[in-house]
């Protein structure tokens, strides 16, 4: 648990925000005993125009226990923020609202998609996000609150906006770098030269498929949040409608995305069966070559009583030139063909 910057195990952070000053109060939570009892006591005053930002790293069953129990958050929402395998989603427990958000970020070493998950709470007086993955967006959220007072006066859904804002611009980063290897891709496809690709393109494909199955559930999730709420001031709705409109751009990439490289797999696979074909077809040319001189040549090894050479100087010479002439013109025919 980190508590106040100290690590101790995965980490508890708390900030107390003024809705009207949209002054910041960070809690000292050094002491991890009974789940940071500094924040949970700070919890127990606050003022009405206050609320609390608590921020979990990947925490254990009993800490989360612990501290749904003060907050009364639902025991099955407990369960799918320790767990962190939910799809993208939202469920109304009471006064508390959860929403699952898949995070995704790209790994430009080894061009994998990599995924990780963030439980928000929203409550009348507290926002609860729980992260598991290496990605923490809460990190720059908390700076895009920091540095923007006026949207910590929104109330805690000003948290909800915050995180999922960092989240959505992740994607489309992620969406980007995806598009920057899928054209690399897509031009040693088309050179001349032989290399099979097919592991390659088949790998980012299945990149850009996690891709795509964190990011679409998402879309029908945020929409609602659009449109107007009785718990939620209508200035946070401009918000909302801007980072679904970036989601919404980034899933329409990510589809394109995915059909692309269906394409480009199917064009290269039938790049390599042409490949396939010419090689045969070289082969069977050569084959056709070699079977003149071969017939020529059984002929002569029947040891007939009576051959040419037997009784004519230039029968060898002779049979030497059927064989040069007729695999010279079975090699031109080829060559004009384009099978050689």
């Amino acid at each position: 648990m980190e508590c106040g910057g100290e690590r101790i195990r995965k980490g508890m952070e708390c900030v107390i925000y003024q809705e009207q000053t949209g002054e910041q109060e960070q809690i000292d939570c050094r002491q991890a005993d009974e789940g940071c009892r500094a924040t949970l006591d700070r919890l127990a005053v606050l003022k009405p125009d206050e609320f609390a930002w608590i921020r979990m790293d990947e925490p254990r069953q009993e800490e989360l226990q612990r501290l749904g129990e003060y907050l009364e958050l639902h025991p099955l929402a407990i369960e799918d923020a320790v767990q962190a395998h939910q799809r993208p989603k939202q469920e109304r427990y009471g006064d508390v609202l959860a929403v699952a958000v898949k995070t995704v970020w790209f790994v430009e070493r080894s061009a994998d998609v990599e995924t990780g998950e963030v439980m928000v709470f929203l409550g009348p007086s507290f926002a609860l996000t729980v992260r598991h993955g290496a990605d923490d967006p809460t990190v720059e959220a908390v700076r895009r609150l920091a540095a923007q007072p006026d949207m910590t006066r929104l109330g805690p859904v000003s948290v909800l906006h915050a995180v999922t804002d960092v989240i959505v611009d992740a994607y489309a980063e992620a969406a980007a770098q995806i598009r920057t290897d899928l054209t690399e891709l897509e031009r040693c496809v088309f050179s001349p030269a032989r290399d099979d690709l097919t592991e390659q393109i088949y790998s980012l494909k299945r990149e850009v498929v996690e891709f795509r199955d964190a990011i679409q559930p998402l879309v029908p999730v945020m929409q609602p949040f659009t449109t107007a709420r009785d718990e939620w001031p209508r200035q946070v709705l401009p918000y909302f409608r801007d980072v679904t409109d970036h989601l919404t751009r980034t899933d329409t990439e990510v589809r394109a995305l995915d059909d692309l490289l269906a394409s480009v797999l199917d064009a290269h696979l039938a790049k390599v069966g042409t490949w396939q074909n010419d090689d045969m077809r070289r082969i069977s040319a050569w084959a056709a070559i070699f079977a003149i001189p071969t017939m020529v040549a059984g002929i002569y090894g029947m040891n007939f009583s009576h051959m040419p050479e037997l009784d004519w100087r230039y029968g060898y010479p002779c049979a030497l030139a059927v064989m040069a002439l007729g695999a010279g013109l079975l090699y031109r025919a080829f060559r004009r063909n384009g099978w050689l």
